[in-house]
């Protein structure tokens, strides 16, 4: 079944990140939107959208009988308007996060989206990383036990935010990922605190501090003033005896609890007791997907379909956005 997406928003992530990992699925982008005409004339071009089905009012594009879900990069205000008419079209929406500028708005769409029984399917495609879904997985297993700690760091850099001062972008397109990302490895979080220092203006660190509901505990350290050319991201989950990470988003390295092997003339590798190590042979250009947006995608089109998956939905984006709202109120 082909799916007919009517697409809005055609800025530089719509066009180097989303659109070509849309378009290998099958799919036909029936629709295209942007308020801005020489950006929408240049996207159109790039992915052979004929001009009569190119439009700078999203209203129109939603009107149009020929669409059979919706994809959206726009901004949080703008994807809280479209997301709550799609509903009311009950048509499926992609929408990239965050799903709306306020938690009381995410709230709201998950409300729609539950009442309309139509889904709603976020950006956060760190679940869909390739390293990430390894590691979630190992998280997952009997053997690996109930999650006991979290820690982590999520950095980007200054030349962000530097017209930026209140770092609304920071929160709301960088902190917001792993305000899934944690609780979805985690469980739900009981209390979160946050502590904040601010080096320069543009240059903000923040320490959280996460309380789980299984008893767990979590630290997670975010900030804009690391270099965009080293590597940025790092993460770690504790059980007893067990624990797995992610270096940069592409390695995963799996601890158990093997024996001391300096005094042993025996001493080999054991599976079940050593580490495992996983690396993504990355010239292998049909496999590029490891920071998941296109596996992320392609369970958007699966729940279009009507098959059941394991998404972020609106629910998910709400809970991000409650979080991210307590972290930003206590820093």
């Amino acid at each position: 079944m082909t799916i007919r997406i009517g697409w809005i928003g055609c800025g530089t992530h719509a066009n180097e990140m989303l659109l070509p990992q849309l378009i290998r699925h099958d799919v036909t982008i029936a629709a295209l939107c942007d308020t801005d005409e020489a950006r929408l004339a240049q996207t159109a071009r790039r992915y052979g959208i004929p001009v009569q089905n190119t439009m700078r009012d999203w209203q129109a594009l939603l009107a149009r009988q020929d669409i059979d879900a919706i994809g959206i990069a726009a901004g949080p205000a703008v994807h809280f308007a479209v997301g709550m008419a799609a509903m009311a079209r009950k048509l499926p929406v992609f929408v990239e996060k965050p799903p709306a500028a306020t938690a009381r708005e995410a709230e709201e769409l998950a409300k729609a989206s539950q009442a309309a029984g139509v889904p709603v399917v976020l950006g956060f495609m760190k679940r869909y990383s390739t390293a990430n879904r390894i590691a979630a997985n190992v998280v997952a297993k009997p053997e690996f036990g109930t999650p006991a700690s979290f820690l982590g760091e999520y950095m980007t850099a200054p030349t962000y935010f530097e017209k930026d001062p209140d770092y609304t972008g920071f929160y709301l397109h960088h902190c917001v990922h792993y305000l899934d990302l944690v609780p979805w490895l985690m469980g739900e979080v009981a209390q979160v605190g946050a502590r904040r220092h601010e080096l320069a203006p543009g240059k903000l660190l923040l320490h959280v501090d996460f309380r789980f509901a299984s008893g767990g505990l979590g630290t997670l350290v975010m900030g804009t003033h690391q270099s965009r050319g080293t590597p940025m991201e790092w993460w770690q989950v504790m059980a007893d005896h067990q624990r797995v990470e992610v270096r940069n988003v592409h390695e995963v390295r799996y601890y158990r609890a093997p024996p001391f092997k300096v005094s042993r003339t025996d001493a080999s590798l054991i599976d079940g007791e050593d580490t495992l190590v996983w690396e993504p042979n990355l010239t292998v250009a049909a496999n590029e997907d490891h920071k998941g947006y296109y596996a992320l995608i392609g369970d958007f089109l699966a729940v279009v379909r009507g098959e059941q998956r394991d998404v972020p939905d609106a629910a998910a984006g709400a809970r991000a956005m409650r979080l991210l709202e307590a972290i930003v109120t206590q820093a």
